[in-house]
């Protein structure tokens, strides 16, 4: 189950990231600025946030085999659709929409690690799962850019949306809701999970979630206001990190896609660290601090690495430090999906789903704020300084949160 939602989280970032390694020949073949280039990948994750917490609840009420072969179908269908964009309209519509069809990945994700995953152990997989995502953003930008010069921008969003539906088919025939309903799960696997979730502390399954309640929830905003942050520090990698290198260092399509895949990759290992850290600290029966302790650290660097890259003069240097920062931001991934987990319990789906529509909020602001400030003031640094105090405000807000405390969300 775990090796599916790692190739999933592959997918959904490798489809995500394409629009920033395609950015010169689409606004070069439909005649964009880079403001309006802004607004095409700022749409995607505006699509995404709107449709985060309706995606998480029919996660939740429909079970994640069957919606997440769902969204995976219909984002791929509009990865497809993007190469047949002829101008800013169609391609925002069919960016928003991509969006909207990715918005039930990782809420489906987390109603499968509800039902399969121990509680010792859901940290290192929300870990491996969101490397995934960073491994398939990095791999995605040398081999893309080398994918258009040989196809095209437009066949080179069509292949692409074929490999997720080829996923879907596999999910769909392979997966079940529930441990005890795969035909390969032995009896002893299937006790041992029973015992070590938190499965038979829920509710009824009849009662239904109140969605007044949950966005009353104090603890509910703390985990979105920290999950802005973090998106706004992360989503930079995916639209505009790959441009700005290329202007400030004067690279080519190539040698930017080598170094902006970098930070994707220490945002990889970023997250296996801190997912085993959750679960390392958790084990010593520091079940708050194990989520706490991972995310305040993760914060910390993230802000340290993005102010210091501003000073850099050479690309190395600066990549290091961004690096770093990703790092960072990604080591704040595993402790906040736990915890919407533990707090959200046979919610879990709806709970993320609100937490990633917030986070996505973030990346809606980050697309737009890099190239309006750069205009506006004629530098990036302001940019990267908003992101810093960014990271900073959301370590005080974790300080606050208790996962140990059950989010009260039932009619």
């Amino acid at each position: 189950m775990v090796f599916g939602t790692f190739i999933l989280a592959m997918i959904v970032l490798f489809d995500r990231i394409l629009l920033s390694v395609a950015k010169d020949p689409v606004a070069e073949s439909l005649q964009l600025t880079d403001k309006q280039m802004g607004w095409a990948m700022s749409i995607f994750a505006l699509g995404y946030a709107l449709f985060q917490t309706p995606a998480g609840l029919f996660a939740d009420k429909y079970g994640p085999r069957k919606i997440l072969t769902a969204v995976v179908g219909l984002w791929s269908l509009f990865t497809a659709l993007t190469g047949a964009a002829w101008n800013l309209i169609t391609l925002l519509i069919v960016r928003f929409l991509f969006g909207a069809g990715e918005a039930g990945a990782f809420p489906g994700m987390a109603r499968a690690i509800y039902s399969w995953i121990p509680l010792q152990e859901r940290g290192i997989v929300n870990g491996i799962n969101f490397s995934g995502g960073r491994i398939g953003a990095a791999f995605a930008l040398p081999v893309v850019a080398y994918l258009m010069d040989l196809v095209g921008w437009r066949m080179t969003f069509v292949i692409l949306g074929g490999i997720g539906i080829l996923w879907g088919l596999v999910w769909f025939l392979w997966f079940r809701d529930n441990p005890e309903d795969h035909h390969s799960m032995s009896a002893a696997e299937i006790k041992y999970i029973k015992e070590h979730t938190n499965r038979s502390e829920t509710k009824s399954e009849k009662e239904k979630i109140d969605f007044g309640k949950l966005f009353r929830s104090g603890q509910m905003w703390l985990l979105m206001g920290q999950y802005l942050a973090s998106n706004f520090t992360f989503f930079f990698c995916l639209t505009w990190l790959f441009p700005h290198l290329r202007v400030k260092y004067n690279l080519d399509a190539l040698e930017a896609g080598f170094f902006a895949s970098a930070p994707l990759i220490f945002g990889a290992l970023g997250n296996w660290f801190s997912g085993f850290l959750v679960d390392f600290i958790f084990k010593k029966k520091k079940w708050g601090l194990s989520r706490k302790i991972p995310a305040i650290i993760g914060f910390l660097l993230a802000s340290v690495g993005i102010v210091a890259s501003v000073y850099m003069e050479e690309v190395t240097p600066a990549i290091i430090f961004i690096s770093i920062a990703v790092f960072g931001a990604d080591m704040t991934l595993s402790p906040s999906w736990s915890a919407c987990v533990d707090v959200g319990k046979e919610f879990s789906g709806a709970v993320s789903g609100t937490m990633n529509m917030a986070g996505n909020i973030g990346s809606f602001l980050t697309a737009l704020a890099f190239p309006y400030m750069l205009d506006m003031t004629g530098s990036e640094e302001p940019f990267f300084f908003l992101a810093a105090s960014l990271n900073m405000i959301a370590i005080f807000l974790w300080l606050m949160i208790e996962p140990k405390r059950p989010l009260a969300i039932t009619r």
